[in-house]
């Protein structure tokens, strides 16, 4: 069974930075790509990042504009995301996923960001 369990969410002001974490399970990890994709508040899912298997190959959405910074630990299975910069609209649950579109994702994480 596939499990993606986040963590390290939580409330950020305007500018500062938040690093999320994803522990993957139950499938073979150096097989996929791993994603991250968000969901704001009255929105639907948006895919965030990508890396590639060996984690040489990342790929980012427009609106990251070089903020966020996606790696992976293929011995532990981890998948990481790094934001800085924050503003209120990276607002939002924020899932990994073994694909683009979040179909097989993790419950989640929210983060907020508001002064």
């Amino acid at each position: 069974e596939v499990q993606l369990v986040e963590s390290g969410g939580g409330s950020v002001q305007p500018g500062g930075s938040v690093a999320l974490s994803c522990a993957a399970s139950g499938f073979e990890f150096t097989d996929y790509w791993m994603y991250w994709v968000r969901q704001a508040p009255g929105k639907g899912l948006e895919w965030v990042s990508g890396i590639h298997n060996d984690g040489e190959s990342k790929i980012y959405a427009p609106f990251v504009k070089r903020r966020f910074t996606i790696s992976r630990d293929n011995l532990d299975n981890i998948v990481y995301l790094q934001m800085n910069r924050l503003t209120s609209d990276d607002t939002a649950l924020y899932y990994c996923a073994t694909d683009r579109n979040g179909s097989v994702r993790g419950q989640g994480i929210q983060v907020n960001v508001s002064s």
